[in-house]
């Protein structure tokens, strides 16, 4: 498949509002490309690479290229150029990438460009979400929608199932099953305002406690035991305590959903940043488990003795989990049949949080495992942070962002009466709110040097954000977690923005 062919249904695919055009377009682009199209097509589509980040900084990329006249790239050339950028290493490794991004940039046409910068930036965000390509998919090859995506959940792969159906037809999706030792995508929540909102949805739920670590799903078949993370990366090497648990349980064949924590001396959970240090530690794991040790928290189970669980009801596969894992490896939980145990319920989410953990999430009892989709019976409650945050300066978007400014730079007070820099966001902007700051920002700006426009901090904006996590990156230490916009505050000075101090005294377990 050419990649113009590409680039043109990621840009119809960005200006179509209606879902059901979406996935035609992408109905009508599946049925054009090849099965060995498929593992480079879904991931570009979804503005990613798979390969993963090249490194490739703007410098490199803010470099003028004339583009070709005529369309000759295909996909499968562009993704071996991307491979071969993703080598280089070592002396002389700039100008090398610079030079591989300008053959690549020239063999392009002036969309082809655009597609391709929009790729190495991570600036691909047309609304082409595994979701959609999922129905376009089964559209494409007369397969049933409900179908795929349970060959999707079950192969933990869109690109494995899609590459199958083109080459095979609808009868390949009987080879996608539930297996021990092959992980599969987990199952994720929808968000509540409160817990009653969750109970009024679901009706009869278990509310459990909803815990900041890594999400983890346990494969043992005998004395083998494999353990992947809710990417489905294989970090068993790096975590021997959940292998040492695993074999600790009665079973011999199952697989097991959880998360794996650390506490501290007093039994408070250790913040995100340290358990993911630990979960990416690689090389000294004996030093590593010394000083963070881990422990799994158990909340699902998918497979017992061979025996396919994902259509069962939760509270159904709850008793197979409590009669195989003990209470002290399984999550705290509540039990709510209606408004009537309202309090019980806010009063367990109250403990939950005086015990460290972040919130609760609501599940029904009659729900089946929706392995890789955000389910609409689980729904997590947590307390949302919010910041009266300046901005700094802004990037310059791209796709359909091209020509606004997009991605914020964020600072909170100092106490030398700076502003100290804790992250960006481009997250939670509507089409108005980017003209809008587009034209603001204009008006506050001091330089512009084609990237990045830096603003007089004038603006006050409220940002809602999950977490706090060390970072060597920013002047304070720290920076924020999945931070969002949740609207302007021209009604403040930026004398009444938050500081780094307030900042830092409402979350004590980091320490930057």
């Amino acid at each position: 498949m050419l990649l113009t062919r590409l680039a043109h249904v990621s840009q119809e695919v960005a200006a179509a509002s209606a879902r059901s055009r979406k996935i035609a377009l992408l109905a009508e682009l599946f049925r054009d490309a090849d099965a060995d199209d498929v593992p480079i097509v879904i991931p570009y589509l979804a503005g990613r690479l798979p390969q993963g980040r090249l490194g490739i900084g703007w410098k490199v990329l803010s470099h003028r290229v004339t583009p070709a006249a005529e369309p000759t790239l295909t996909v499968r050339e562009v993704d071996a150029r991307f491979t071969e950028l993703g080598s280089v290493s070592g002396t002389g490794s700039q100008a090398e990438r610079a030079r591989l991004v300008g053959e690549l940039m020239a063999a392009a046409t002036e969309s082809e460009q655009r597609f391709l910068f929009g790729l190495l930036t991570g600036e691909v965000r047309q609304g082409a979400l595994d979701a959609v390509a999922v129905e376009g998919l089964a559209e494409a090859t007369g397969a049933p929608a409900g179908d795929v995506r349970r060959a999707v959940m079950l192969a933990g792969s869109l690109q494995t199932v899609a590459q199958a159906l083109l080459a095979e037809g609808p009868a390949a999706l009987g080879a996608f099953r539930l297996t021990v030792g092959r992980p599969v995508l987990p199952m994720l929540a929808h968000t509540a305002a409160s817990v009653a909102e969750a109970v009024g949805k679901l009706g009869p739920c278990a509310v459990e406690e909803k815990l900041d670590g890594i999400r983890v799903q346990v494969h043992r078949d005998g004395d083998t035991v494999r353990v992947h993370t809710r990417t489905l990366d294989d970090i068993t090497d790096r975590l021997p305590e959940l292998t040492a648990a695993a074999l600790e349980l009665k079973g011999e064949r199952f697989i097991l959903d959880g998360e794996v924590i650390a506490l501290d001396e007093d039994g408070r959970p250790r913040s995100f940043q340290e358990i993911a240090g630990r979960v990416g530690s690689r090389v000294d794991v004996a030093t590593a488990a010394a000083a963070v040790p881990v422990s799994p928290v158990f909340f699902d189970v998918l497979n017992v003795d061979g025996q396919d669980l994902l259509d069962l009801p939760f509270d159904a596969r709850h008793a197979e989990l409590a009669r195989l894992v003990p209470e002290p490896m399984r999550v705290r939980r509540a039990l709510v049949q209606g408004p009537d145990d309202l309090a019980a319920a806010e009063g367990f989410l109250a403990d939950t949080l005086a015990r460290g953990h972040e919130g609760v999430v609501c599940k029904a009892l009659d729900a089946p495992y929706s392995a890789g989709r955000r389910g609409a019976s689980w729904l997590k409650v947590k307390p949302v942070h919010t910041l009266d945050l300046v901005v700094l300066a802004a990037e310059w978007g791209h796709g359909r962002r091209t020509g606004k400014l997009s991605n914020l730079h964020l600072g909170a007070r100092d106490e030398d009466g700076s502003f100290a820099m804790l992250g960006k966001t481009f997250k939670g902007m509507t089409d108005a709110m980017l003209t809008w700051q587009t034209e603001r920002l204009g008006k506050l700006a001091v330089e512009d040097n084609g990237h990045v426009v830096t603003v007089r901090p004038e603006l006050v904006v409220e940002i809602a954000y999950d977490g706090l996590q060390k970072s060597t990156r920013y002047p304070a230490g720290v920076t924020l977690r999945f931070a969002r916009v949740v609207r302007y505050r021209e009604d403040k000075t930026p004398a009444e923005a938050d500081s780094v101090e307030t900042l830092l005294a409402a979350h004590p377990e980091v320490k930057p």
